[in-house]
């Protein structure tokens, strides 16, 4: 079953709950999606610091119920 664009945000949300987060369907189909995700817990990190913040806060669920996830990734301005 195919993760929801409601179900991806409520998951980043929980592990970065100052997050500002942006998802979009890339396909339509419900399988491809891109996220943009902004957090001061981001500062000091490199980018792929931060991707596995996000990418963890999936628990496991990318490749599997989430197939394809886009992400970019910033700090506040």
């Amino acid at each position: 079953m195919a993760m929801d664009a409601s179900e991806i945000e409520r998951r980043i949300k929980a592990a970065i709950p100052d997050a500002e987060i942006e998802i979009r369907d890339l396909a339509g189909d419900g399988d491809h999606w891109a996220a943009s995700v902004i957090s001061e817990q981001f500062r000091g990190k490199t980018r792929v610091q931060q991707h596995k913040l996000v990418y963890d806060s999936l628990q496991g669920d990318m490749g599997g119920a989430l197939h394809a996830l886009a992400l970019q990734t910033s700090v506040p301005d």
